[in-house]
């Protein structure tokens, strides 16, 4: 898996990259798949400073590319939320490419 972060307006910390791992490696215990994620943090700008933190993450998996986003006051709250976010995506993903075995009515006749 390859793990990349970056930031745009914002210097990346080694306390943030190791926030960032962190979380993230909660994917990577679902869903043994994932092949790529990428990761930009960002300070915008914004007359509301509700949303002035922003975190996006492109998760590359077998089959699919994921995306989310998650903007708040605080970068790491913001990382939380996109944390979360992609967790439930990578879990609906894996639920819907599993092959269930189920056996129709017809062939048990």
């Amino acid at each position: 898996m390859n793990l990349t972060i970056s930031g745009h307006h914002l210097d990346v910390t080694p306390a943030l990259r190791s926030y960032v791992t962190t979380k993230l490696d909660r994917i990577s215990r679902h869903f043994d798949q994932v092949v790529d994620i990428k990761v930009l943090l960002t300070v915008d700008n914004l007359k509301e400073k509700d949303l002035r933190q922003r975190a996006e993450c492109n998760i590359h998996v077998k089959g699919r590319d994921l995306f989310a986003e998650a903007s708040h006051a605080d970068l790491y709250a913001a990382v939380d939320g996109l944390a979360d976010k992609l967790d439930r995506q990578v879990l609906k993903y894996k639920d819907k490419a599993q092959d269930h075995h189920h056996v129709s009515s017809k062939t048990l006749m």
